[in-house]
Parts: C-alpha cells; structure tokens; sequence
C-alpha cells in the first residue's frame, strides 16, 4: 500500500510540473508585461532596458525556472487590476466557490443514490420511468440556461429569491460565509442547485447502471438463494460494490464541477473563481489567469490523488495489479 501511495504522489507532482508549464505558457502569451507595466510615451530603447532588467530577455529555461522558484514559495506575481498578489485575489474569492461546489455536491450525492437506487431495484416503475427521461433532458439543458430560468422563475416571476450576489457574510478571520445567515443562504439556493444539475442526472444513471448489473451478477443470486433478506441484499451486497466506480467518477467529476462554475457564477453574480477568472479574462490579467489554473489545477490534482488513494484501500485487487 505504501509503494502505492508514493506511486500516485509521484504522478500527482508530474502532473502538477505539467500545468505549471502551460501556465508559464499562457503568462508569456497573454500580452506584453512592459506595455502594460510604461508609458506610450517611453522609447524602444528604455523598453528593451526594462525588459532586461525583468529578465524577458532570457532564455525560456531559464525564465520557466524563474517562475517555477517563484511559485514555489507562493509568489505568481501582481493582478495588474487589484495591485495586490494573484495569489492572495484567488485566496479571497476562493471561499465563494468552496461553500457553492460542497452545498452543490451535498445536492448531488443526496439526490443521485437514493434516485439511482430506486431506479435500479424497481426499474419499471412509472417513477424510475419518469426520472430516467428527466436525466436526458438534464443532461442535455447547460447550465447557463438553466441559471437563467431559474432566476426568470423565482426571481423575476415569484420573486421569492435574490437573483445575484452573496448576501449577508459572516467574516471567520478572513473566510467570508454566506452560510450562516438566512440571507446567505437564500442567495445560495439558486446557485448551488443550478450547479448541481449539470451532474445530478449523470450521477443517477451511473449509480442505476452499476447496481442493475450487480444485481444480475452471480454472488446475488446466490445471495437471494440463500434466503437473506432483500434489503441486506440491495444494501450490503450490491449497493456497497456499486460505489466503487461511483466513487472514481465523483473524483474527476468534482474538477468538472469547479470548472462548471464560470458559467455559474456569471449569471448569478457569483464573486467567486469562475466570476474572478471571466474578469481577468476580459481585462487579460496575466497573473490572475496564471494564479487561478495553478489554483483548480492544484485542487482537482489533489482531488483525485486522494479519490485514487482511497479507491485502492477499497479494492486492494487496484494496488496489486497497478491498474488504473
């Protein structure tokens, strides 16, 4: 387990020089630090001094070692719009994606296993019917337009929800939550369900798909003709086994949800990550862009670094053989 464990965090650092890479690549492409740094009414010649003095002049080598030194100690440079480092920017603005992403996942993980279970075990039903074409149709609407009927909806129709920002925010010496107070939260709902139902429909039908085919499988049957109850069957025996690639699935999946909140967060306002990075796109902020990919790149690494390693503790036939 041990040389397991090391194998993933060697591949989770080789993956992490990888993204540092592309971002070095997206600062060096994302406009001219001296044009936006001087003046129009500076010479070439006091440019191209500036520039050496920056150390642009040098080889690529060696400005991507510059900034891998840099970033290693926390230092991705100055948002050229808020004056203050990249990193401290992503650090505020991250507690905003943090609360929506977990209460989305929340959704997710408390909808998609009982729906998907029920699915599996009475998949005729009028219910598992019925909830199987709603998922298509999920699947198939974007997020964004179903931000935008949920605020036509309940904002503008029924007026029964704030349709953007944060509302109130408790301040934890420095972690701003919206989570609790009663106005936070009504401006969480939105939000947080929208997020939600860009997965919740893909995670009913993998959780239905799975446990059907366990269902069928040799070991239940032998169960059910042992005489053992239906729900220690349902329950132990198969829904355990169906969690197993649930759970491999849910780790990619919650990179995809972090990165689903771009769209999110802008229609709703959002003063998180996805609303931060749209901003430094626009106002093409090098040092925010490179701070915010080194930032998700970072977390969905870890993510699925820790979703790896706890998939080989549940099935040691993974460690064994090195699959996967």
């Amino acid at each position: 387990m041990f040389a397991f464990i090391i194998r993933r965090l060697i591949q989770a650092v080789f993956v992490v020089v990888v993204i540092s890479i592309l971002a070095f690549a997206i600062k060096q492409s994302v406009g001219d630090p001296v044009r936006a740094i001087t003046a129009q009414s500076v010479s070439a010649e006091e440019r191209e001094a500036f520039r050496d003095q920056l150390g642009l002049n040098d080889p690529i080598i060696v400005q991507y070692l510059r900034f891998a030194k840099s970033a290693l100690h926390g230092d991705l440079g100055n948002s050229f719009f808020y004056q203050r480092p990249a990193v401290d920017v992503i650090l505020s603005k991250a507690p905003a994606t943090i609360e929506l992403v977990i209460v989305a996942s929340l959704l997710i993980i408390g909808l998609s296993i009982p729906m998907g279970v029920f699915s599996a075990i009475y998949p005729n039903s009028f219910f598992s019917r019925l909830l199987m074409g709603a998922s298509i149709v999920g699947v198939s609407i974007p997020v964004f337009l179903t931000a935008i009927m949920m605020v036509f909806l309940f904002s503008v129709k029924l007026g029964w929800l704030p349709s953007f920002g944060r509302g109130e925010l408790v301040d934890l010496g420095g972690w701003k939550t919206g989570m609790l107070t009663l106005d936070g939260w009504k401006h969480l709902v939105m939000p947080s369900v929208a997020l939600s139902s860009t997965l919740l429909p893909l995670f009913i039908r993998l959780i239905r798909s799975e446990m059907m085919e366990i269902l069928e499988s040799e070991y239940v049957k032998y169960a059910w003709a042992k005489g053992l109850t239906r729900k220690r069957i349902w329950f132990v025996h198969a829904f355990k086994n169906t969690l197993l690639p649930v759970i491999t699935v849910g780790g990619v999946q919650l990179g995809i949800l972090i990165a689903f909140t771009i769209l999110t967060e802008t229609v709703f306002q959002w003063q998180g990550l996805g609303f931060l990075f749209m901003e430094a796109v626009e106002r093409a902020d090098a040092s925010l862009l490179v701070a915010y990919l080194m930032f998700v790149g970072i977390v969905m690494v870890g993510v699925n670094t820790v979703v790896d390693i706890v998939y080989g503790m549940v099935n040691p036939t993974i460690r064994i053989t090195g699959v996967k």
